[in-house]
C-alpha cells in the first residue's frame, strides 16, 4: 500500500509512528505544554465560578476540569511530537534520535519498526485508520498501536544516510 507523500518543510521521520515511539520522542516544551493545558482547564473554571453571581460552588467540577485539562493536555502534547514525526514543524533532534535508533536496529538485524503477530491485512487497516489520525483528535483520539511496515522510510533510506 503506497503511503501518502505530503511535502513538508523539514524532513519526515516517520508517517505513522508507534504510539510508544511519538511518547518517547517528546520534547520538554511538549510536556510543558500539557501541564499548562492540565492547569488552565480548572484554572478557567474556578474564574468563571468566582464572576457567577449565583455563588454555587463547583468543587466537583474542577475536579472533572482537571482531568479533562490532564486529558486534553496530553493529547495537545502527543499532536506536536506527531507533528515533529511527519516533518511538519521543526524537527531536528527527533531526526537524530530516529537515525540513531534504526542505525542500531539495522545492525542488530531487527525490523526498523517491529514486529507483529497481526495478519497483513489488519496492519494495513491499521495503518489505514491510524495515519494522520493525530489531526483528528476532537472527533476520536485513535493512537497507532500496531507494528507495521507503511511508514514511509525504509531501510535503504537509513543505509544512504548512513553513506552520505
Amino acid at each position: 500500500m503506497p503511503t501518502k507523500v505530503v511535502e513538508t518543510p523539514y524532513p519526515l521521520i516517520d508517517a505513522d509512528p508507534h504510539a510508544g515511539r511519538v511518547l518517547r520522542y517528546l520534547r520538554f516544551s511538549d510536556y510543558a505544554a500539557w501541564a499548562t493545558a492540565t492547569a488552565a482547564f480548572p484554572t478557567a473554571l474556578y474564574l468563571w465560578d468566582m464572576a457567577d453571581p449565583s455563588k454555587v460552588r463547583l468543587r466537583t467540577h474542577l475536579r472533572l476540569g482537571g482531568l479533562l485539562g490532564f486529558v486534553g493536555g496530553f493529547l495537545i502534547a502527543y499532536q506536536r511530537s506527531s507533528l515533529r514525526f511527519w516533518g511538519w514543524t521543526e524537527n531536528k533532534r527527533e531526526e537524530e534520535l530516529d537515525r540513531q535508533e534504526m542505525s542500531e536496529r539495522l545492525q542488530k538485524g531487527l525490523p526498523l519498526y517491529g514486529t507483529s503477530d497481526q495478519p497483513e491485512w489488519v496492519q494495513g487497516a491499521a495503518y489505514r485508520n491510524s495515519a494522520f489520525s493525530q489531526l483528528k483528535f476532537h472527533i476520536f483520539p485513535m493512537f497507532n498501536l500496531v507494528n507495521h511496515q507503511y511508514h514511509g522510510k525504509t531501510a535503504a533510506d537509513y543505509k544512504k544516510e548512513d553513506d552520505a
